[in-house]
C-alpha cells in the first residue's frame, strides 16, 4: 500500500500524532510520503522520522494575546499561493490519502476524487460531542478546511460516539517533583505569562515559548521548543498548564498529570475541548489568564491517569483491512481497553459517564 499523508504542522499537537503513526506505517509495510504545511520550513524540527518528507505554504490561523485574529488571518494566507499548491501537488500512483487536518492535501485529493482518511481530533466534531462556542464560520472551518471522506475522529472520551480514544505515546512517568510545573502556552504572551506566576514562589514554573524575556523571577524557567527537552520536562512534572489544545492534555491524562487549561478565545475547538474536560471532569479550566483560578488548582487541582490503549497500531490494522469504515462496534472495543486509575496508589477510578 502507497499512502500520501498531509499533517497540519501550525500547532505540535498534529506532528506529534504523525511521529506516533509513521513507525507503524513503516513496520505494516505502508511506504508513505508525508506533507507538512501551515509552519515556515525552517521551524520544523526533528523531523528525522518522517524521511524525505515535502513541504508547502498551506493555511494557517494568527493570534494575539490568547485570541484568533480573523482580519489578520484573512490577510497573511495568501490564496492565489494556495490553489497553486493544491494545483501542482501529485497524487498519482497513491493508494490512499490521509489528512491530519491538513488542507493542501485534502483539497487537492477531493478535487481528483481520490478516498481520503481524516485523522485527527477536528473529524470528532460532526458526532454528538460537547461543542460551545459555535458559529456558522466555526462550522464551516471544521467541514471545508481539510475536508475528507471518511472521519477517524479522536477524543478523550467517546460521549457514545464512533470516535476514537488519542493517538499517543509517552515516555513512562519517572518519581514528581511536587513543586514543578510544565507550560505551554502558545498563544499568551510571554510578558502575561511571567506576570500570571511571579507570586507563586513555591513553585518551579517551565515554561516552554519561541520567545525570549530578560527579566524574571528565579523560579520561572524559560525554555526554548525542544521535543526532548518538553518530554523529559513533563515526566516529573506535577501538572501541566497549556492552551486547550488536544495533543498536550492527551500526554498529560496519559502520564497522570493534573492539567489546567486556557481555550483560546473566540476558537471553536479549544472552548469545546475545555467544555469536554469539564463535563468529564479530567481537567480544570481558567476562561482567562487568571492568578486566583492557578491558586486554587495548584492546592486542590484533581489527578487522574488515563491509559489508553495502541489506538495508531490499531489504526494501522483497519488500513491494511481495506473496508475504511468507521463502525461503532469497533471503536467502542479499543475504547474497552482504557482505563482509569489515581496515579498516587493505581487504584481502579470510575469511567466518566
Amino acid at each position: 500500500m502507497k499512502i500520501f499523508y498531509g499533517v497540519q504542522a501550525t500547532g505540535n499537537g498534529h506532528i506529534t500524532r504523525a511521529r506516533v503513526m509513521a513507525p507503524r506505517l513503516r513496520a505494516a509495510g505502508i511506504e508513505v510520503t508525508y506533507l507538512f504545511t501551515g509552519r515556515p520550513w525552517e521551524q520544523l524540527f526533528e523531523m528525522e522520522v518522517f524521511g524525505d518528507y515535502q513541504w508547502r505554504r498551506g493555511l494557517t490561523f494568527h493570534t494575539h494575546a490568547g485570541r484568533v485574529s480573523y482580519l489578520k488571518t484573512a490577510i497573511e494566507n495568501n490564496p492565489t499561493h494556495f490553489w497553486r499548491d493544491i494545483q501542482s501537488l501529485d497524487l498519482s500512483g497513491y493508494d490512499l490519502v490521509i489528512t491530519d487536518f491538513e488542507p493542501v492535501t485534502a483539497w487537492a485529493a477531493r478535487l481528483r476524487g481520490i478516498k481520503t482518511i481524516g485523522l485527527g481530533h477536528q473529524y470528532a466534531f460532526p458526532q454528538d460531542i460537547p461543542i460551545t462556542g459555535d458559529d456558522i464560520f466555526a462550522r464551516n472551518i471544521m467541514r471545508y478546511f481539510a475536508p475528507a471522506t471518511t472521519g477517524l475522529g479522536l477524543h478523550w472520551h467517546h460521549f457514545g460516539q464512533p470516535i476514537l480514544p488519542p493517538v499517543i505515546e509517552t515516555p513512562e512517568p519517572g518519581p514528581v517533583q511536587p513543586d514543578k510545573i510544565l507550560v505551554y502556552l502558545p498563544f499568551e504572551e510571554i510578558h502575561d505569562i511571567v506576570r500570571l506566576f511571579q507570586g507563586f514562589r513555591d513553585y518551579q514554573f517551565h515554561v516552554y515559548t519561541h520567545h525570549y524575556i530578560e527579566h524574571k523571577p528565579p523560579h520561572i524557567h524559560i525554555k526554548q521548543l525542544s521535543r526532548a527537552g518538553f518530554q523529559n520536562d513533563l515526566r516529573d512534572a506535577a501538572g501541566v498548564i497549556c492552551n486547550a489544545g488536544f495533543e498536550l492534555a492527551c500526554e498529560a491524562l496519559q502520564m497522570g498529570k493534573k492539567l489546567l487549561v486556557k481555550p483560546l478565545r473566540a476558537q471553536m475547538e479549544q472552548l469545546s475541548n475545555a467544555l469536554a474536560l469539564e463535563e468529564t471532569q479530567l481537567g480544570a479550566v481558567m476562561p482567562e489568564l487568571d492568578a486566583v483560578a492557578v491558586d486554587y488548582w495548584l492546592k486542590n487541582g484533581r489527578t487522574i491517569q488515563v491509559v489508553f490503549p495502541d489506538v495508531g497500531q490499531a489504526i494501522v490494522e483497519w488500513l491494511l483491512k481495506g473496508e475504511w469504515r468507521v463502525d461503532l462496534d469497533w471503536a467502542m472495543s479499543i475504547w474497552d481497553r482504557v482505563v482509569y486509575r489515581d496515579p498516587a496508589n493505581h487504584a481502579l477510578q470510575a469511567v466518566p459517564a
